[in-house]
């Protein structure tokens, strides 16, 4: 069987089931990704570029259409000299989020698509107009509601569609429900757990060990959308209220989502600027390797996870299945994975003075954080790689016939 990975960032979300393919004997595994994609090692990556941007001349609600177009052709370019070469995939496995797979029925109508369906928006009970700190006017619901398009087609082409959570799935029209289906791709809770032995050194020699008063908050870079501005706020009356408390932060400066502020290079800056903190105390990690990342969350007493009603982080997942306490935003994604007082803590997200209650209490309790702790790593075992893996595989035979 030949198998075909399209995404621009390669791997992405299928770093696991690509590996897992990779290892059987009778398939074969290509795999499609723009020049920045990381890739993976033993699978074959073909890397590409636009050739061009979006014109400046085009309307700013379809530029992202246009620059979808782009890189869908220049896929489909690459495909079709894959194909004068003989080469024909049984499935291609793909997040279009980006076009690139606009065209894959032009140059294989024939073989089988499944698309990694992850957003489709909406002005009204997601992230759109969330969080009233930044107002939504009628110019960006345009550009938000021009988005959709694309998406709506990447439902449309494909075989089969594959969202991570029900409430991603609740939020496609109603129309294709009946094709699309349920799977996360998983976290590696095999590589991930409590570890006593575990510390963390900073270059002055300080260690944090398992049972330290460690928070730990962590974002793939500091934002509003992953709540950090909620956070830092907090801050000053946690560290007032536990002056033993160490608090580390990780994540980088870049924005994922939303727009960088008007008065500052990044939101890390901007909010020290106006919660200042002592700097021995509150530790800003930055970007970091995945031991040390799984260090911080192994020696962490409460872990604080934010987010507006977006996509859910894989951090928070491998954060339960480090044994974390959780002390979490109540929002819709976070509440498909977290019972309040069952195997974490929910807290409105605007609510500072919840947040640093549930931490202090978190903190102050080791009985009834132990029993939370334990339960996180429990429920966490529904989102491990096996069963994602598994639930993808099922896709593949039942589409294609068994590997």
């Amino acid at each position: 069987m030949k198998v075909l990975f399209i995404h621009q960032n390669f791997p992405g979300q299928f770093r696991h089931f690509a590996a897992h393919l990779a290892q059987q004997p009778d398939v074969e595994v290509l795999a499609v990704g723009r020049e920045t994609a990381p890739g993976m090692k033993d699978i074959k990556l073909l890397r590409y570029r636009p050739r061009r941007g979006p014109s400046k001349e085009t309307h700013p609600y379809v530029r992202t259409f246009e620059d979808a177009v782009l890189h869908g052709q220049q896929v489909l370019r690459m495909l079709l000299d894959l194909k004068k070469e003989g080469y024909r995939p049984d499935i291609v496995i793909a997040h279009p989020g980006w076009g690139e797979t606009l065209y894959v029925k032009l140059a294989f109508p024939d073989t089988r698509l499944i698309h990694f369906i992850e957003y489709y928006y909406h002005l009204e009970g997601a992230d759109v107009g969330f969080d009233p700190e930044f107002p939504f006017g009628i110019e960006n619901a345009a550009f938000v509601s021009s988005r959709n398009p694309l998406h709506l087609f990447n439902i449309e082409q494909c075989d089969v569609a594959i969202t991570p959570t029900y409430w991603q799935k609740s939020l496609c029209p109603m129309a294709y429900h009946d094709k699309i289906h349920v799977i996360h791709e998983g976290v590696d809770v095999d590589q991930l757990g409590p570890n006593a032995t575990a510390f963390l050194e900073f270059p002055n020699g300080k260690r944090l060990h398992p049972g330290d008063s460690v928070v730990t908050y962590v974002a793939r870079n500091l934002e509003p959308y992953r709540g950090f501005h909620c956070f830092m706020r907090a801050l000053p009356e946690l560290l007032n209220a536990h002056p033993d408390c160490q608090v580390i932060v990780v994540g980088g400066d870049e924005v994922s989502y939303g727009d960088t502020p008007n008065d500052a290079p990044n939101w890390r800056e901007k909010l020290l600027r106006e919660n200042p903190v002592d700097l021995e105390r509150v530790h800003f990690l930055g970007k970091v390797s995945y031991d040390i990342y799984r260090c911080i969350l192994q020696v962490s007493a409460v872990h604080v996870y934010l987010t507006y009603p977006f996509v859910l982080s894989w951090s928070m997942l491998e954060a339960m299945a480090c044994g974390c306490l959780l002390v979490a935003s109540d929002t819709a994604p976070v509440r498909e994975v977290v019972r309040h007082g069952k195997n974490g803590w929910l807290f409105d997200f605007f609510d500072g003075k919840a947040l640093v209650e549930y931490v202090l209490n978190a903190l102050s309790n080791p009985p009834e954080a132990a029993t939370l702790r334990a339960n996180a790593q429990r429920s966490v075992q529904a989102y491990s790689t096996e069963k994602g893996i598994a639930g993808y595989m099922a896709w593949v035979e039942k589409l294609c016939g068994p590997v």
